[in-house]
This record gives structure tokens, sequence and C-alpha cells, in this order.
């Protein structure tokens, strides 16, 4: 490990010349003017897995890139999924522009940083790094990095039925670490899929003056259903939400309390301001065992610009639902529609639209899978320091890849929580970079190894 390190090390600013070289590219999913974006930024990250040494790589459909490289016969091989697309930049204001990456206090600061360009380079470092002493990987890797999995990869069942991603393995990297001091390795994500809701009251705006009082007003039946959503004690309060949830195992909990998880700290990094929500459960548990549905935007009347004095005639709102292991999204969705049904009242109209063609289901890494134990002694090396096991809220395809597969996965990840994934100035520590590509390189030989 500690030529690896001093590998790395010798090349730390190579390193971060690239991902700011990266992170210039605004490479935003979804949306028309970044387009050609996107399709460059795929195009950079094909030519540095060249310049790693793959012998194989394609530019696919959907602006994700594919790599192969396969020369150790009878080892395993293993899939390395990301992403290289990122969110938009956001309406609050940045620090520095958000496509004008800036190094500062030890950090690359831009759009992508740790969302996931960082995480990917670290996959070609680590790599790298394994290869100073060595013709080829001591794995067989395979590399699928998508250009649309920030809106909800639409694409990527397409791209799973090519035979050429067939692998033992799966590394899932987008992902966090709980502290950059304390290690610990994701094992779990959380389902997710997004409801729009719509209430409708009168056919047209209509001045307020002249029928206050008298005018169905959406923004109130909107509030008045969203309010009901959750009981008093925070739980999700729709009939059947909880029914196919069951508690944290033993071991679960345990691995959990073992966490230096401080809450003061907590709410410092992630700027959350307090720890709120289902009672009965400790941060980790709730954070990562337990289903939420949470509001996250609504709209209603003039929202820019000065009032016109109008009651709208709609009020939306967007929900995330997410959802643990035996439920479904689709069980849980269908869930929220009846309740809906129920409880809008009359003479409100409403309508519900959700994100089934881009869900995502929950999964688990198996506790007894012999690569966590490889995964988790790499990352021990890498960081010097014990290492733990944590969840993640979030969500992404990881069930819909080891299922197609049919192959176990792993998740490894260098995101902090203060690293502000989707918000304003997202950044990325360099250190924990490198030290997340070291253990990259300690990992492929302890697999080979078995």
């Amino acid at each position: 490990m500690s030529g690896v390190r001093d590998f790395l090390a010798a090349r730390r600013d190579r390193f971060v010349d690239e991902l700011v070289e990266w992170c210039r590219i605004p490479s935003v999913a979804g949306a028309p003017e970044h387009a050609d974006d996107v399709r460059r930024s795929a195009r950079w990250l094909a030519d540095a897995l060249r310049s790693v040494g793959f012998p194989e790589v394609e530019l696919w459909p959907a602006d994700a890139v594919f790599a192969r490289w396969c020369a150790a016969p009878g080892a395993p091989t293993v899939l390395v999924y990301s992403h290289h697309d990122v969110r938009p930049p956001g309406d609050a204001p940045w620090e520095t522009p958000p496509f004008e990456p800036v190094v500062r206090d030890g950090a690359v600061h831009a759009r992508g940083a740790s969302d996931a360009k960082g995480q990917v380079l670290s996959h070609l470092w680590g790599l790298r790094a394994h290869l100073r002493d060595r013709e080829a990987p001591a794995v067989n890797l395979v590399v699928l990095v998508e250009g649309e999995e920030e809106v909800g990869s639409a694409h990527l069942s397409d791209l799973l039925e090519d035979p050429r991603l067939a692998a033992d393995l799966v590394v899932f990297t987008d992902t966090l670490l709980l502290h950059a001091d304390h290690p610990a390795v994701c094992t779990s994500v959380l389902g997710t899929t997004l409801a729009h809701l719509e209430i409708r009251g009168p056919a047209r705006d209509v001045h307020s003056g002249a029928v206050s009082g008298t005018s169905p007003n959406p923004v109130h039946e909107l509030c008045r259903v969203l309010a009901l959503l959750h009981d008093d004690k925070g739980r999700v309060a729709l009939p059947g939400f909880y029914d196919r949830v069951r508690e944290p195992s033993d071991a679960t909990r345990a691995a959990y309390a073992d966490l230096p998880f401080d809450e003061d700290d907590w709410v410092e990094r992630t700027g959350t301001r307090a720890i709120a929500g289902e009672p009965g459960y400790s941060a980790p548990e709730a954070l990562w065992t337990r289903p939420t549905l949470e509001v996250l935007t609504l709209r209603a009347g003039d929202v820019d610009g000065p009032p016109r004095a109008t009651i709208p005639s709609v009020a939306s709102a967007d929900m995330s639902i997410r959802t643990v292991d035996d439920q479904t999204t689709g069980e849980i969705g269908a869930l929220l529609e009846r309740w809906l049904a129920d409880t809008v009242a009359e003479p409100y109209e409403h309508e519900v639209t959700l994100s089934a063609d881009t869900a995502q289901e929950a999964y688990r890494t198996p506790d007894d899978l012999p690569a966590l134990r490889v995964l988790v002694d790499a990352v021990g090396e890498a960081f010097g320091r014990p290492v733990g096991i944590m969840g993640n809220a979030g969500g992404g395809p990881a069930n819909q890849i080891a299922e197609r597969l049919d192959a176990p996965l792993v998740f490894f990840g260098t995101g902090l929580p203060e690293d502000h994934w989707h918000a304003a100035d997202e950044r990325a520590r360099i250190d924990v970079l490198l030290a997340g590509a070291a253990a990259l390189a300690h990992f492929w030989g302890g697999l080979a190894d078995g």
C-alpha cells in the first residue's frame, strides 16, 4: 500500500488537473441546451479510459461509455458502474461558478466534482496505481458509465441487454462515505420514485377581489392534503405504508451503533439544522432502514414577478418516495393514489403522476458476500483506519443492474455528506478521492487472490 500511496501522491496534480478539466464540461442531463455537452463529456471519458490502457472503448447510445479489459483468464469479471451526467446548478447562488472549477481548501469545487466525476476518476487512477508493476489488471474489468442517471436512467435497461456486460460482481460507484476520518462501506440503498400531484380549483386564474371566500382555492387544499401525509409523530400516514417494512436486524443495529455518528457533527456537515423524523430509531437507522415520503417542491400562483392578486387554478407538489427491502415502488405508488382519491375533497379535482419508468427498487449487498470483506479490507488499508458498515438514504439503479446481470453488487464511493450533492457549492476532497483510488488499487488484487 505504501507504493500505491507514493504513486498517487506523486501524480496528485495531474489527477486534479483531469478532474478540473472534466468538470468544466456542463454535462447536465435532460437539458436540450446541454445535449452536446453531455456527448462531449462522454468523449472525454472515453479518451481517458483509452489512456489508462483499456483496449476496448466505445460510445454507446444515451451518451453512455463502455470499456472492457479482459486479460485475466480464470479471474473474476467485474463490472464498474457509475455516471458522468450532472444535476443543473440550481437557483441558489454558488460561491464560484459551477462549471468554472476551483481548487480551494484541499477540494475541487464544481458541479460533478463529487457526484460522480471525481468517483469515476478515482477508479481510473486506482487502476493506474494497480498497473504500476503489471501489464494488465488482475481481474477482468468491464466499465459502464451512463449519461442520464440524474434523470432516471431511462435507457439503462436497453444498455444492459449487451452480453459483454456479463459479470461475476458489480461495483456500484455512486455513493457516500460516512466521514473522511471514519470511513464506512455502504451496503444498501433505498428504492426511489417520484410523484407529481396537481390539485385544480377554479377553471382559470380568477381575481381574488371578485371571488374571495366563494372560490375553491387549490393552494389551501394542497396544503391541507400535504399536512395529512404524516402523523404528529413524523410517520407516513398512508394506510399500509409500513406493512412490508421489517425492523432492522440485531446485526444491522449493532453495526450502525458502532459508527462514530455524532448528531451535532452530522447537522453541521449536512446543513439540516436539526435531526427530525420518525421516533424510536437512531439517526442512522432512520436514514438507512426506514421508508420515507418527502415533499420536494410546491408551485402555485405567481412564483416569479409581482403577484397578480389572483386565486390560481392549479397548485402542484412534487414528492419523493423512498422504499426499503420488501417494498416495491409500484405498490407504494398505488397506496398514494388510493389515499389521494379518498382524501382530496370536493369540488377539487386532482391528478397524480408517478415516475414508474424511472423508479428504482431498494438493494442490499448480501452480508456473507466474500467481495464485501475484500472491499472492507481494501478501504481499511487505504484510509489506515477501522472501517464501519453504513447505508445510503439515496437510491440508484443498483437493484436493476444486479437483477439483470444476475450478479451480486457492492457499493464503493468517495462522496461525503458535506459535498453538497445536487445543491450549490458542490465539492470533492482531493485526499478522499486519492484514498479511494488507493483502496481500489488494493481491491483488484484482493479479488484476484480470492
